[in-house]
């Protein structure tokens, strides 16, 4: 069978099972970022690594700097939906010979300012030539308080579900300069008991299913409730992928206070309620049409 009958789930949903956690290891493959005990302090270590591939996650004739601005972002966003501060980041950069100098500059510049954004500190990598595409990859380590760490394996049945900013359309450009929503997760597991969250990277068709998966819950959705970004259709918000806002679950008994709360400390953010946990529903998560799957 190839990967492309499997798909990124199934394919993981094999390998997974052949990684054991260690005894350190709280939340590891299979979750936003891997969570490890720290043996000299009471916040977790918090370790993510993410990648950009020319031609899948941008294309050649796109701005170094942006290319490079999304490479960091992209782990930053699995940092928010875990609700961690990430602080240090290690680089790989895979290029062909033919590269030209100022194009790998700008990648670093975009990196650079994209680190400065949240005093992130780079501090080392490795370089590698290649004869396909240019890849960057980004691993970031950082920390969580062990009573702030939000998972995707906690929602219940009957948790209200909801998404910041708005939906669809990433591939107007929005996905090269996009803000991980880290302040906002920060705020959140604050002032708030969160069940279980995650980032919308592969869109909402993909992503909530799998929230729903790992907190062995159903799920069920108003999509005509859900926030879009102009010129962008329900369709797109479920399945174009790339928004980078948070998903999460809270309970009901919470929702008001915390509309009220998130407008006035984000008055320029949407936080929108679109659904709710359920027993699992075989048939309504089936109408969900999936968002961005790799290798399909």
């Amino acid at each position: 069978m190839k990967l492309r009958e499997l798909g990124e789930d199934r394919l993981l949903a094999q390998l997974l099972p052949h990684l054991p956690p260690g005894r350190s290891v709280f939340a590891g493959a299979g979750d936003d970022c891997a969570l490890v005990e720290n043996p000299v302090g009471r916040n977790f270590l918090v370790l993510k690594t993410d990648c950009v591939v020319e031609g899948v996650h941008f294309l050649s004739q796109a701005n170094a700097l942006d290319v490079g601005w999304k490479a960091m972002m992209r782990p930053l966003s699995d940092f928010a939906a875990t609700s961690a501060v990430p602080q240090f980041a290690l680089i790989t950069l895979i290029v062909s010979k033919e590269t030209k100098n100022d194009w790998v500059k700008k990648i670093y510049r975009g990196l650079s300012r994209a680190a400065a954004r949240f005093r992130v500190d780079i501090v080392g990598g490795e370089t590698s030539g290649t004869r396909g595409p240019a890849v960057i990859s980004v691993s970031v380590a950082g920390f969580v308080e062990r009573g702030r760490c939000v998972l995707r394996s906690g929602g219940k049945i009957g948790d209200d579900l909801f998404v910041s900013g708005r939906l669809g359309g990433a591939n107007r450009r929005r996905h090269l300069r996009f803000v991980p929503r880290i302040e906002e997760s920060r705020w959140l597991t604050k002032n708030f008991a969160l069940h279980a969250m995650i980032d919308l990277s592969d869109g909402l068709g993909a992503d909530l299913p799998r929230l729903a998966r790992a907190s062995k819950v159903g799920f069920k959705i108003d999509k005509k409730n859900l926030p879009l970004n102009r010129a962008a259709t329900i369709d797109n918000a479920i399945s174009d992928g790339e928004d980078y806002e948070l998903l999460f679950a809270i309970s009901p008994r919470d929702s008001d206070r915390l509309q009220m709360r998130w407008r006035r400390k984000f008055p320029k953010l949407l936080l929108t309620k679109i659904g709710h946990f359920n027993r699992r529903s075989k048939i309504e998560n089936r109408k969900l049409p999936g968002g961005y799957v790799h290798f399909k």
